[in-house]
Formats: structure tokens, C-alpha cells, sequence
């Protein structure tokens, strides 16, 4: 499942490729086609993702909502004018990219024809998308998505949405600091209010939006945190260093177009740095911890892979002890 950062960029793309533009949205798989009748033809006004969801706000005041889940993505596609990543989302094929690059440049006669299941299409003078396989693809009103909104815990990547929307004149930059700071008083203060191993909570979007399972295994192993630890009992200066360390990396994955958590000093001196070289506990159960000599392990929890170093990640002696 694409996790908070995609979004993001996806958000990032939309307001690039559509912002105040006239859509035209359809639904060439004929699922979405009554929501799609909503939004046509209407100017498409901003874009922002929050988690693991992307909101489209239009100049009829209404919004489209899109969760990727396990198997959406976007492809996308213009003119010269047109500059961005050709997919964003999961499963890519090769030779899609989720990284910044100018598209070929040559006459723009609109998008092809549809190929597959397309939920939802969006087209415009320069630009097009095709939505396929999401879990949720829908229109809503204003007080739906705040209902939607209310749902998700703090986002990490909030700061950055606001910068970026500062540099295009639509907000101002000297909130960010301050949405972030409120931001992760949320997130402490849902921390302090369950015994949940630490590494549950970080998969409930309830508690903190955006965060997948790459970012919940990369992150605690850069903290020296054991997943099993319960989040009520993580030290205050522990669960600020370990959100500023959730904020840096999901940024850094923003930026990217792809997750990468590993230091140059931790990296092999052979392999690519992607996907080589990218992570220190995720996918690679059996090998060895990049900082000390245990094998990394893996756990089913709650229904999702869980990878740690039982070295690095011990729980503190007086818990382990219990």
C-alpha cells in the first residue's frame, strides 16, 4: 500500500498538472460514472492529501476523495507543459517512475484510450490521469470530508504540505512550524492514552495518519525502539526524537519519490543504494543488522509483516524482565 509520502506527491502532482484548470471527469469503467457527472466540467481548485488520502477540492464545493489500499494507482500523462512522475501509487510497472521528470515533448492530441479498468479519468488542456483499482474513489461535500478528516490522527508530512502550498502563494509559510508542533502534541498525547505496542500503533491511522509499514520498521530501528514496547511508556524525549525522525524520513520520501532510511556510513560498499541499500530491517529477515552482528527477524503482527533487529531493539531490561 502506498504509504503518506505518495500521497503527498500525488497531491503535489495534482495541483501541478489540474490546479485551476477546467476538468473534464469520467469513468470509462462506468463505477464512479454518477459521482463523476458531479465534478465535469467544473474547475479543479486545489489538491491535498492527508495520510493516506487524497482530497480534490472543485469550484462546485465539492471534493473528490481517493484511497489507494492495496492496489491503486494513477498513471498519468500531457504535453511538454506537463512535468511529473508517469504513476503514482502500487503496483507500478517497469519503467513507470515515481520521480520528477519532464515529459516527451511533441503535439498533445489528449489521452489514449483506456486501458483496463479505469475508475476514474480526469483530463485537462495539458494533462491527464487515470485512476484504477482503489479502495475508495468518491465525491463528497464539505462536512463529509471533514467527517473523513476527523477520522485520520496527525499527519507528519503537514509541515511540508504547507510550504509547499506557501511557495505557490496559497498559504502562509510561517505556519508550518506551528502545525507541526500541533501536530505531534497529538501524537503524544495518543500515545500516552493506550498500552498498544508502539509498533501497532504506528499502523493506526487513527492515532498518526501515514505512516505504512516500511516507515513504522525503519523508523523504530533508527530509535533503537522495540516494537513490543507499549506506547504509554515511551519517554517523552524518545517519542519527540522518534516523531521529528518520522517527519525527516517521510519528507525525504516526498522529495525521492521513493523510501530510502539508511545512512551513507550503514550502506554496502557494493549494490545499488536503491533497493540495495535502502532499508536496515525492512524485507530483509535472515540477514544481518547493518549495525551490530544479530540476524533481523520477522513476526506476523496484526496481520502485517513486522521486521526488527532483536539486538538493536530490545526492550528496556526491566520490561524484557516482566
Amino acid at each position: 500500500m502506498p504509504e503518506g509520502h505518495s500521497l503527498h506527491r500525488l497531491a503535489r502532482q495534482f495541483d501541478d498538472v489540474f490546479g485551476g484548470q477546467t476538468v473534464h471527469v469520467s469513468s470509462p469503467q462506468g463505477r464512479f460514472a454518477v459521482d463523476a457527472q458531479r465534478i465535469d466540467g467544473c474547475e479543479l481548485e486545489y489538491a491535498f492529501a492527508k495520510g493516506k488520502q487524497l482530497f480534490c477540492h472543485f469550484s462546485n464545493d465539492l471534493y473528490l476523495r481517493v484511497h489507494l489500499g492495496l492496489y491503486g494507482a494513477f498513471s498519468f500523462g500531457g504535453d511538454s507543459y506537463f512535468t511529473g512522475a508517469s504513476s503514482i501509487g502500487a503496483p507500478r510497472k517497469i519503467g513507470e517512475r515515481e520521480t520528477a521528470s519532464p515529459q516527451d515533448a511533441g503535439e498533445y492530441s489528449g489521452p489514449p484510450a483506456p486501458v483496463g479498468a479505469v475508475r476514474a479519468r480526469i483530463v485537462s488542456e495539458h494533462g491527464w490521469a487515470d485512476l484504477r483499482g482503489p479502495t475508495a474513489c468518491e465525491v463528497l461535500d464539505h462536512e463529509q470530508v471533514q467527517a473523513q478528516l476527523a477520522k485520520l490522527g496527525p499527519d507528519p508530512l503537514v509541515g511540508a504540505a504547507v510550504r509547499f502550498r506557501a511557495a505557490k502563494g496559497q498559504a502562509d509559510a510561517a505556519e508550518a512550524d506551528a502545525r507541526l508542533d500541533e501536530a505531534y502534541a497529538l501524537f503524544r498525547a495518543n500515545l500516552l492514552r493506550t498500552k498498544s505496542p508502539i509498533g501497532i500503533v504506528l499502523m493506526n491511522q487513527n492515532l498518526i495518519s501515514g505512516v505504512g509499514n516500511i516507515y513504522r520498521a525503519e523508523t523504530l530501528f533508527r530509535n533503537r525502539i522495540s516494537p513490543d514496547l507499549p506506547a504509554n511508556e515511551l519517554s517523552t524525549r524518545a517519542a519527540k526524537k522518534l516523531w521529528n525522525d518520522i517527519v525527516a524520513t517521510m519528507e525525504d520520501g516526498v522529495r525521492d519519490g521513493k523510501i530510502i532510511t539508511t545512512r551513507p556510513e550503514d550502506r554496502d560498499s557494493e549494490g545499488l543504494l536503491w533497493p540495495d541499500n535502502a532499508y536496515y530491517v525492512y524485507q530483509r529477515q535472515g540477514m544481518g543488522c547493518r549495525k551490530c552482528t544479530a540476524t533481523i527477524s520477522l513476526a506476523e503482527v496484526a496481520a502485517r509483516k513486522l521486521y526488527w533487529c532483536p539486538k538493536c531493539q530490545r526492550l528496556p531490561r526491566k520490561r524484557a524482565g516482566k
